[in-house]
């Protein structure tokens, strides 16, 4: 199974405004709507058969809200894989995961820069612990602040992974937005997921081919992050920058299928 493990869909009535809001924060002017049809239609062009849909809370009030959607999702639309979200400062994390374990959620997005928590706060260590294996997790890594300022970072991430080595874990961004100098220190050699979204325009060919090397292949996933970038043309990219082989290719789309089976 062919899988974009990065992308996000919103509610149509939220999903201007979320463009809007992600566009101010990036400064990369989105490729699609952000809303569900238009995700299908380029998981279409792209030949893959489906996409992990990602969400995070940013603040308590919103996490029933955006599992309902998740939960939503994977009822109505079978080439969509949901991600719920938590959140530390959510009274009721515990009710949650079983209630997105019940219906079938198999995996949660952390972004602790939009959260507004620090990877290494203990609120965050606490919530690990009621995770323990039952879920896929996604991390966003990394922004423009110096990895010691910022919430997130390669460092933090591998902290949290030496910590809890039960789940499955995935850095978003290769291990670390704009913080791609520090991924070979922190988490090369570990067995922490990668997913190669949002890593394309920033880099030289030298840059990418070094940062691609500092991982076991078998731990790279393809990641588009739509509706900032469109996954055919992020496929083609990396194949043409890496001089992927076709079977290379396939075993990069393919890999999350296995984690999320």
């Amino acid at each position: 199974m062919r899988i974009d493990v990065h992308a996000h869909a919103f509610h149509p009535k939220i999903a201007h405004k979320v463009i809007v809001q992600l566009e101010g924060h990036y400064g990369i002017h989105p490729v699609g709507t952000g809303k569900a049809d238009d995700l299908i239609s380029r998981l279409d062009k792209a030949g893959l058969d489906k996409a992990v849909v990602l969400t995070a809370a940013t603040s308590p009030d919103q996490v029933v809200p955006a599992n309902n959607w998740a939960i939503g999702l994977k009822k109505s639309e079978p080439r969509f894989i949901p991600f719920g979200t938590v959140h530390p400062d959510y009274e009721h994390i515990e009710e949650e995961l079983d209630r997105l374990e019940e219906n079938g959620i198999k995996g949660l997005k952390f972004h602790p820069d939009f959260q507004g928590y620090r990877m290494d706060d203990e609120s965050l260590y606490q919530v690990m612990e009621m995770i323990g294996d039952r879920f896929v997790c996604m991390f966003h890594v990394g922004d423009t602040l110096p990895p010691d300022r910022n919430p997130s970072c390669p460092k933090k991430m591998a902290a949290l992974r030496k910590a809890f080595p039960g789940p499955v874990m995935i850095a978003a961004h290769m291990g670390g937005y704009r913080h791609w100098e520090y991924v070979r220190e922190n988490l090369s050699g570990t067995d922490v997921y990668v997913d190669c979204s949002s890593v394309m325009d920033f880099l030289d060919d030298g840059q990418l081919t070094r940062l691609f090397k500092s991982y076991d292949r078998e731990h790279i996933l393809f990641g588009s992050d739509y509706p900032l970038y469109d996954a055919d043309s992020e496929i083609r990219t990396v194949t043409r920058r890496l001089g992927l082989t076709q079977s290379q290719v396939d075993g990069l789309l393919s890999r999350a299928g296995e984690l999320l089976s």
